[in-house]
């Protein structure tokens, strides 16, 4: 299991990705014209950086929904590696059957 704090903060970093989505992709549109005046596009700049850094989507990391843990994770069911295992061992995943040899 995680840490709670680091849970919470993954957390709060989702908060802040969707509460600045908007203006983050805005800015960028504006800096990234380049039919735009260089002043203009160099003040976008500044407006981008002046928002919180935990607001940009690359800082976003993907965790467990089980057990908050932030490797091994597999995208299309949302659980790590050791989650995955035991729910398919419980046959709580359908159509996945643990090998054994």
């Amino acid at each position: 299991m995680a840490k709670k704090a680091m849970v919470e903060r993954e957390k709060k970093r989702q908060r802040l990705v969707a509460k600045y989505a908007a203006k983050r992709a805005a800015l960028k549109e504006i800096a990234n014209d380049e039919s735009r005046p260089m002043e203009e596009r160099f003040k976008a700049r500044l407006k981008l950086a002046k928002l919180p850094r935990n607001s940009s989507a690359t800082r976003l990391h993907n965790r467990c929904q089980l057990t908050g843990r932030p490797h091994a994770y597999y995208r299309k069911l949302k659980v790590s590696r050791i989650a995955l295992r035991e729910l398919g061992s419980q046959g709580q995943i359908p159509g996945l059957v643990k090998s054994s040899w």
